[in-house]
C-alpha cells in the first residue's frame, strides 16, 4: 500500500525576489495569482502557487508563472512559462541578462491591496 500524499494547498499570493544585476539591488515583492507586475523590463504573472506539508519530500513550495520581456515600444516576448520551485531556485530559472527572479513563498495574505482595490 502506498503512503497517503497530502494535497498541495493553493494560495492567492506568491512572494518573489528579483535581482537587478546592474545595480546589485534585490527587491522582494508579493503578487496575487493572475495579476501581472512589472519588475524592470519583465512582466511576471503567477498562475498558481502551492505549498506542501514540511514532511513532503517533493518540492514543498512551487508556482506556475509566465514571464514576458517588455521592449521600449511596449511589446512583450514570452521568455519563461513553467513551474518555479522555492527549494531549488536554479532548477527552473528565468534566463535573462539583466534580471533574476525567484520564488520565495506562497502566502494566504499580504499587506499589498488586491488589484481591484487599487
Amino acid at each position: 500500500m502506498l503512503p497517503a500524499q497530502a494535497q498541495p494547498m493553493a494560495n492567492p499570493v506568491a512572494t518573489f525576489a528579483g535581482l537587478d544585476k546592474i545595480t546589485g539591488r534585490i527587491t522582494r515583492f508579493d503578487v496575487y495569482i493572475n495579476e501581472t507586475v512589472l519588475f524592470g523590463a519583465l512582466e511576471i504573472t503567477p498562475r498558481a502557487c502551492y505549498n506542501r506539508p514540511a514532511s513532503d519530500t517533493l518540492q514543498r513550495i512551487s508556482a506556475f508563472l509566465e514571464v514576458n520581456q517588455m521592449s521600449l515600444d511596449g511589446t512583450g516576448e514570452r521568455i519563461f512559462t513553467g513551474w518555479m520551485f522555492a527549494d531549488s531556485p536554479a532548477l527552473n530559472a528565468v534566463d535573462h541578462a539583466v534580471y533574476d527572479v525567484w520564488l520565495i513563498e506562497c502566502k494566504v495574505s499580504t499587506n499589498v491591496p488586491p488589484p481591484e482595490q487599487r
